[in-house]
């Protein structure tokens, strides 16, 4: 290659480069008004607000879409707590919203919530998952580590690296739990990410990083050892949910 061309090529190279993290920087600023904290409130409480994971609006304004495990973990606090969506503001401001539960989809952990009432949120929109190819960049919001670190928006650039069955292959059969058997009955791809999710993470939109159109939805982190270890020692992998399921459960709720 002429040495005129090559210089023109890492010309181009390195035009582009802060162009890309100038799409990201705006997109950033632009989802993070309609990407929440899911938590439940009680006002005798200290804190009053506690945080189980992430979620994100969109449709009306008015639904919110996090992990279904998400809301189970909710739920099973006290019948007094109301269950809600937590808006961070600027700083430690934040903004509770009480929502009720529209559908869940447990087999693919997927769980939509209603506000009620109140003016509706700036909605993300859902685009088609299918059209995804391995390669494909990615970016995604959420509150990783939200009662340690705060209700702080944080954002990781990601690559699709693989479509793969959402079963992770267990050693034996003493790892499988009920409800590996049961996605062993009825498997289905979900989108393996190379970014590092954490505990908080869970329910966060992954989406484009150019316009913001949601594609999957997080709902692992792939982690070495137990649990504890996503904070020290995180694998660098984690799973999302394609979006054409959270389409089928919003389409439940309006029929």
């Amino acid at each position: 290659m002429p040495i005129r061309l090559l210089c023109l090529c890492f010309s181009l190279f390195f035009a582009l480069e802060p162009a890309r993290a100038a799409d990201l920087s705006t997109t950033i600023a632009a989802v993070k008004p309609s990407i929440v904290a899911i938590g439940t409130s009680l006002p005798t409480r200290s804190p009053a607000v506690i945080f189980f994971g992430t979620g994100w609006v969109t449709g009306d304004g008015l639904s919110v879409i996090t992990n279904a495990h998400v809301v189970s973990n909710a739920i099973k606090a006290d019948q007094k707590e109301s269950l809600g969506i937590v808006i961070a503001g600027e700083g430690n401001t934040i903004a509770f919203r009480a929502a009720t539960l529209a559908g869940v989809d447990p087999d693919h952990d997927l769980a939509h919530l209603r506000l009620a009432g109140g003016p509706p949120l700036p909605a993300l929109k859902l685009g088609d998952s299918a059209t995804l190819r391995e390669g494909r960049e990615l970016a995604l919001t959420g509150f990783p580590l939200g009662m340690v670190l705060g209700l702080h928006h944080v954002t990781h650039r990601a690559t699709l690296s693989a479509i793969t069955p959402i079963i992770i292959p267990s050693i034996g059969a003493r790892q499988l739990d009920a409800r590996a058997i049961v996605q062993l009955a009825r498997p289905f791809d979900i989108f393996q990410l190379d970014g590092t999710a954490y505990p908080g993470n869970s329910g966060s939109p992954v989406y484009d990083p150019a316009d913001g159109t949601v594609y999957a939805v997080i709902n692992m982190g792939f982690v070495k050892g137990f649990k504890e270890a996503a904070i020290t020692n995180p694998s660098g992998i984690s799973y999302a949910i394609p979006g054409r399921y959270v389409s089928a459960l919003l389409q439940r709720a309006a029929q």
